[in-house]
């Protein structure tokens, strides 16, 4: 598996700075309150990774959908409440699509369990994607602490501001811009793929239509995507999932209804989608 490049580590760095706007953040916030929690962090992730080397590259992405809504917030966390609530979860770009839900449960009971109710589920998201980054062999950085978690979410919001795998390039670069990043920085983002998958339904267009193939894309290349594409399983190629129903989350999870440290700020449908 590839490893991560110079450039995705600075947009995750990036991504980290953006999110303290709302707040001061220090890389020594938890020094007294829970000294031990970059450890219990780092244990889980790397249980995880060691189960599924896929983790690593899920856990960027859930971090980055979480940032790209409301800022670094945990929002993306917050359960569905059927006639009360509805959270990001279940956002198009989001749903059957976003995994490391149950390593953030498992980090936050761990954390709990030596810390009761003093680290924020967005403090845990942002490590637990710093740490899936250095246990896949690549580069390391010191998190700023401190985020409070959101108890509010705006699926409209997810729908309409996480960038498309389909979008154009303009589109995507037009979006990054709003959230005040660069087109390197998206570049830097999109590589992340380096340590995941993407699945065929999202690019056969530009290896099989001969009238939309990028020029920049060589013959030879074009030519080995098309062997492999031919010989993955069709549940990878095209694969309609249907939702998963929302749990009833339990104490010591981040994954939760509209709970689990203290909030800053307001603010199922079947789903064709590529999966980290």
């Amino acid at each position: 598996m590839a490893s991560f490049t110079t450039g995705h580590c600075l947009f995750l760095v990036l991504l980290l700075r953006s999110s303290a706007a709302y707040g001061q953040l220090s890389t020594s916030f938890y020094d007294t309150s829970c000294p031990s929690l970059q450890s219990i962090v780092r244990s889980v992730v790397s249980n995880a990774i060691a189960a599924d080397r896929r983790m690593g590259a899920s856990l960027v992405r859930l971090f980055f959908h979480d940032c790209f809504v409301q800022g670094c917030d945990a929002s993306i966390l917050l359960d569905d409440v059927p006639g009360t609530f509805v959270g990001e979860k279940t956002a198009f770009p989001n749903a059957n699509s976003v995994r490391g839900y149950d390593v953030i449960n498992n980090v936050k009971a761990a954390v709990e369990a030596s810390c009761t109710g003093v680290v924020s589920c967005a403090d845990i998201v942002a490590l637990a994607a710093r740490d899936g980054t250095v246990l896949l062999n690549g580069p390391t950085w010191n998190v700023s602490l401190g985020r409070r978690d959101s108890t509010t979410a705006s699926r409209d919001q997810a729908n309409s501001d996480l960038p498309s795998p389909f979008a154009s390039l303009s589109t995507l670069i037009a979006a990054f811009s709003s959230k005040g990043l660069s087109a390197q920085d998206m570049t830097a983002l999109s590589g992340a793929h380096t340590v995941g998958f993407a699945q065929c339904q999202v690019y056969r267009d530009r290896i099989y239509n001969d009238n939309n193939i990028n020029s920049s894309l060589s013959c030879a290349r074009a030519t080995a995507q098309r062997r492999r594409a031919s010989t993955t399983p069709s549940w990878r190629r095209s694969t309609w999932r249907r939702s998963s129903p929302s749990t009833t989350p339990t104490t010591g999870t981040c994954s939760r209804t509209k709970a689990c440290s203290t909030p800053t700020r307001s603010s199922t449908t079947a789903a064709r989608r590529m999966r980290w």
